[in-house]
C-alpha cells in the first residue's frame, strides 16, 4: 500500500505557512480546555474543581509541554548531537518532540500551579489526564501526515510504503498510536470520569492514565521503528519502551494508594 501523499502544510498563503503538526498542538489545547471545562461541571458543588483555574492552568500547560517535550527530547534521544550544538537546543521550529518530555513538563506545571494556588493537585490532575488523548491522538495523526515516525517492516496487508522509509511496506504505527493512546484511552478515562465512585477518588483516574498510556506505548514499540540514533537498547527494548515502563509502575501506585486512602476513610 502507498502511503497517501498529504501536504505537511495545511495553510500556505505565501508569505505564511501553517503545518499540520502547529494545527494539532493547537487543536490538543483547545479541544483540551473545552472538554476540562464541560468535566469540571460534572463535579458536585463544594468538590468541583474551580473552572477559573483550569483556565488559567492552560497557559502553564501549554509552556509545560513545549520546553518539557523539547528538554525531553534532547536528553533522551539525541542528547550526543545537542551536546555539540547548544545553540540549537531550542530550536522547535526544526523539530524534535518528547512525549515522556512533555509530561514531566507538564506535571511539573500543575505541581507548581496548584501548590502556589493552593487547589486540589490530584483533582486538578484527573480532569487534565482525561483531555490529554485528545492532542496525543491530533499529534500522532499529524505524524502520519508527515510521513515520520512509522513502524517496521511487516507483510501485512495494510503496510505502507513511507517516504524515506525505504521499499519495504511498514507498519503505520502513527496509526496505531494514534488509536490507543488517542481514542481508546479517551474514552476508557472519560467513562471512568463518568462514574463518581471514580471521580470522587481523586488521583484515581491520573493513575489510571499513566497505566493505559504505558501500556498502550509499550505495546506499539514493537512495531515502531526505533530512533536511528539511538536504536535498541540491550538489543530488545526502545527508548520509548524503557520511558513507559517507570509511568506503569507510577500510575499502579498511585491507584492503589488512592484506594487504600479511600477504603481508610470509608
Amino acid at each position: 500500500m502507498e502511503f497517501p501523499q498529504i501536504d505537511p502544510i495545511a495553510i500556505d498563503i505565501g508569505f505564511f505557512q501553517i503545518r499540520w503538526y502547529a494545527l494539532a498542538y493547537l487543536g490538543g489545547f483547545l479541544g483540551g480546555w473545552f472538554w476540562a471545562d464541560r468535566l469540571v461541571r460534572r463535579y458536585p458543588e463544594g468538590t468541583r474543581p474551580n473552572r477559573d483555574d483550569i483556565e488559567n492552568l492552560v497557559t502553564w500547560v501549554v509552556l509545560g509541554v513545549i520546553f518539557g517535550g523539547r528538554i525531553g527530547y534532547v536528553l533522551f534521544y539525541n542528547f550526543e548531537y545537542y551536546s555539540q550544538h547548544l545553540n540549537q537546543v531550542l530550536h522547535i521550529w526544526q523539530g524534535g518532540m518528547s512525549f515522556h518530555g512533555g509530561l514531566m513538563g507538564v506535571i511539573l506545571a500543575i505541581l507548581s500551579y496548584c501548590l502556589l494556588q493552593k487547589v486540589s493537585l490530584l483533582r486538578t490532575g484527573d480532569v487534565v489526564a482525561s483531555v490529554v488523548p485528545i492532542g496525543l491522538g491530533l499529534g500522532r495523526l499529524s505524524n502520519f501526515i508527515n510521513g515520520e515516525l512509522f513502524g517496521r517492516p511487516t507483510d501485512l496487508p495494510w503496510g505502507m510504503v513511507f517516504p524515506g522509509g525505504g521499499a519495504e511496506p511498514r507498519h503505520p504505527s502513527q496509526l496505531y498510536q494514534a488509536m490507543l493512546e488517542g481514542l481508546v484511552l479517551f474514552i476508557i478515562l472519560n467513562l471512568m470520569m463518568r462514574k463518581e465512585r471514580f471521580r470522587n477518588r481523586p488521583g484515581f483516574v491520573t493513575g489510571s492514565f499513566f497505566v493505559f498510556y504505558g501500556l498502550a506505548r509499550f505495546s506499539v514499540e514493537f512495531v515502531r521503528q526505533p530512533d536511528a540514533q539511538i536504536g535498541l537498547i540491550l538489543d530488545f527494548m526502545s527508548m520509548g519502551q524503557i520511558l513507559s515502563l517507570p509511568m506503569i509502575v507510577f500510575g499502579l501506585g498511585l491507584m492503589i494508594y488512592v484506594a487504600r486512602h479511600d477504603r481508610k476513610t470509608a
